[in-house]
């Protein structure tokens, strides 16, 4: 059984529990009215006891009219009453269901936030080592053409001192085998030791 046949079920009861009611206070009302009738009746010696049964049966009339009356009412009242409860808990469980699937698209953008707040971080984070490995492979070329070029320019250099220092061997060489050459040897003799030395060094 729903929720809305509990509620049916139950509002009927309590309309089958006033109508009882009404009964029932009718019969003791009724009754008290019938005993304290005989009672007056009795005691003035056979009174007025008309004048009571009317009133009793005018009651009664009265209470069946308004039970037969407001019966139909009491029912629609109650009808028309399970209908706006049944209607209120709808919209309520509606807006409980829009309540929920709001909350749940919060909370996926949320996660859709979070997981695009990741991708940048990570992105940037591989930025940054992309950048930072780019600087020192441009880092290391430099240091390798730093070096390079200081390289050559030592060979250089080198190859530049040691033709500068064949240049004053060979100078300092020729001086010297020319004095000994002019001490000990003939001019024509020189001349060929000369020409030699210098056909050596060229080659």
């Amino acid at each position: 059984m729903s929720g809305m046949e509990n509620l049916r079920s139950r509002i009927k009861k309590s309309a089958v529990v006033v109508l009882s009611a009404l009964l029932i206070s009718a019969f003791f009302i009724i009754h008290n009215a019938v005993v304290y009738a005989a009672e007056e009746g009795a005691s003035s010696h056979g009174g007025d006891w008309k004048e009571w049964l009317w009133r009793i049966v005018n009651f009664a009339i009265l209470i069946f009219i308004l039970v037969k009356f407001l019966s139909k009412p009491m029912k629609e009242y109650f009808r028309k009453r399970s209908e706006v409860i049944e209607q209120s808990l709808t919209e309520a469980r509606e807006a409980k269901e829009l309540a929920q699937k709001a909350l749940k698209e919060v909370q996926e953008k949320l996660a859709l936030r979070d997981q695009e707040i990741e991708k940048i971080i990570a992105s940037a984070r591989k930025s940054g080592e992309s950048e930072r490995d780019s600087l020192i492979e441009q880092g290391t070329r430099m240091s390798e053409k730093i070096k390079e070029q200081a390289r050559a320019n030592i060979e250089l250099e080198l190859k530049n001192a040691k033709a500068a220092l064949r240049s004053e061997a060979a100078e300092l060489a020729i001086k010297l085998a020319e004095k000994k050459l002019r001490e000990n040897l003939t001019e024509e003799e020189q001349l060929k030791i000369i020409e030699e030395s210098i056909r050596k060094l060229e080659g």
